[in-house]
């Protein structure tokens, strides 16, 4: 069993920098593949960014690509998201998943964590 807990959402003006961090506790928690989706009010939920914790590879979405950066801190077995540049419409919940499938599917994500709330204000 992983536990994934989300923290450091907040209300920003368009243009500033918040970082998400994902705590990650279970007995095999750094064998999977983490990624950062998001659900905006009224829309599908969406891939982010994703990370592997032993050889630090990284995919983003198209939309977040060169203002987000996704990074794993294997000490803290902690997983973070630093969004800079951010508009209004990356507006939305975010959520930390854990994985054993290299993918943007949200569905081959097993682990979930409860959601941190970001919002962008123009």
């Amino acid at each position: 069993q992983v536990q994934l807990v989300e923290s450091g959402g907040g209300l920003i003006q368009a243009g500033g920098s918040l970082r998400l961090s994902c705590a990650v506790s279970g007995r095999t928690a750094n064998s999977y593949v983490m990624a950062w989706f998001r659900r905006a009010p009224g829309k599908e939920r969406e891939f982010v960014a994703a990370i592997t914790w032993s050889g630090g590879m990284t995919l983003y979405a198209d939309s977040v690509k060169g203002r987000f950066t996704v990074s794993s801190d294997n000490i803290k077995n902690t997983v973070y998201l630093h969004m800079n540049i951010l508009k209004p419409e990356d507006t939305a919940v975010y959520y930390c998943a854990a994985g054993i499938f290299w993918t943007t599917a949200d569905h081959r994500y097993e682990y979930w964590g409860q959601g941190t709330q970001v919002t962008v204000s123009s």
